[in-house]
């Protein structure tokens, strides 16, 4: 099964805990603190290659978790950090937020990798916060929790020439010849179930060829196979419009290419910019071909960079259509296979942001990334911990914010789980 997009929940390991212990055995009276140090959480990292061309492994399981990092431990034993997880992809892949649907990554290099998600940092233990006048901390620091992300994994084949046409006009038939591509080819509508790559050669040149399942009207809308796949001709240079010349299903040449050529248009600026060849397969049964070829150069609406009758069924046409392919090529700019990384952050900690609010009782609320971050090293029973988060609200201006907002002697202030009064 052929599957070009999915959407998938994320999420990086989280951090281990510190360890609060202390030295205690026969040979040592009133050891000092000995906890070590939480391990990080794993990184989820995605990773493009030409070995897969599908996103079926991403369509039965939905849901990836990195693994976490290990507490540490006495004795100043650091805890394990967390294994990678790392997602194969199929060159070409695009990874986008579900959230707000901008793009994260654009993968086209074998083997490019993309850390998507940063596991959580392991917490420190009750020995790192000792000090000369703070010699027996007895707490220490949570590790950091990790939230849970969904993104959008949109698979775009990399080819150099788009095959476009309605269904049952041939494609899969003339990439059979002009290419190694064994496409499933018979004389009924959608045989292309998913699209089909093939790789030509003319002379010294090679140019890769995509052949997509056929259009019909309202495809851009949802209505037929060809608007799931259209998002793959999106990279390519040059397409190839297959028209059924010989008109044998009640069809019109210069209808056909109107036609196909408005769904593109609909379902994107790109695809209406891109140089267009047509083919007219099926000239073998065809009447008058030579009258269709000028009655398509002289319609002012059709925009093409060349036309050539073919046969799929004797091969006629065909090596002078390949040779203009090869030559259009030559004169068009090369396909951009550089990957694209934003600066966009899926999960960018926030550790400054505060902010403060009052409730109807008329509390003083501090929330916001600074006070999660706080909360990884507040332990309420213990007074070294209580006194360390006393200090760190001074230092870190959230007294003096209060002060702004109004607060005075009294005045009760809520931070986490705590409310204490308010003293100046």
């Amino acid at each position: 099964m052929f599957v070009d997009k999915v959407k998938i929940f994320l999420k990086a390991g989280d951090g281990g805990n510190g360890s609060s212990s202390f030295l205690r055995d026969k040979f040592t009276m009133k050891g000092g603190p000995d906890g070590g140090d939480g391990g990080n959480g794993g990184n989820i990292i995605i990773t493009c290659t030409n070995k897969k061309n599908t996103l079926i492994d991403y369509y039965y399981k939905r849901k990836f978790l990195a693994e976490n990092g290990e507490n540490g431990a006495k004795r100043n034993m650091d805890g394990k950090n967390g294994a990678n997880l790392v997602l194969e992809v199929p060159v070409g892949t695009i990874v986008r937020n579900a959230l707000t649907n901008e793009i994260l990554c654009d993968l086209k290099v074998d083997g490019s990798s993309y850390t998507i998600l940063r596991g959580g940092k392991g917490g420190r233990g009750n020995s790192k916060f000792a000090t000369p006048t703070r010699q027996s901390p007895g707490f220490c620091e949570l590790g950091e929790k990790c939230k849970e992300y969904e993104v959008i994994l949109e698979l775009k084949i990399i080819a150099d020439v788009g095959l476009i046409g309605f269904p049952n006009v041939g494609k899969s038939t003339i990439l059979s010849i002009i290419s190694n591509a064994k496409p499933k080819i018979a004389n009924y509508h959608f045989t292309t179930l998913s699209p089909n790559l093939g790789v030509c050669k003319v002379y010294d040149d090679s140019f890769v060829v995509a052949d997509i399942p056929g259009l019909i009207e309202g495809a851009s809308e949802g209505a037929g196979l060809g608007h799931e796949f259209l998002r793959h001709i999106e990279r390519t240079r040059l397409l190839v419009n297959v028209v059924d010349a010989s008109e044998c299903e009640g069809r019109d040449v210069i209808t056909d290419i109107k036609t196909i050529n408005n769904e593109l248009a609909s379902f994107s600026p790109i695809l209406k910019k891109l140089p267009q060849i047509i083919a007219l397969n099926k000239c073998d049964m065809a009447t008058d071909i030579d009258k269709k070829v000028e009655k398509i150069k002289k319609d002012k609406d059709v925009k093409q960079k060349g036309i050539f009758a073919v046969s799929g069924a004797t091969k006629e046409g065909v090596d002078k259509l390949l040779v203009a392919i090869a030559k259009e090529l030559k004169e068009l700019e090369p396909i951009n296979n550089e990957n694209f990384v934003s600066n966009i952050e899926l999960d960018k900690k926030d550790l400054t942001s505060i902010a403060i609010t009052r409730d109807s009782a008329g509390t003083f609320i501090v929330s916001g990334g600074y006070v999660e971050n706080l909360n990884r090293y507040v332990v309420l029973d213990d007074s070294e911990s209580f006194a360390y988060f006393q200090k760190r609200l001074r230092e870190d201006g959230v007294i003096e914010a209060l002060k702004n907002k109004g607060a005075k002697d009294g005045d009760e202030v809520k931070i986490l789980n705590i409310t204490f009064t308010f003293v100046d």
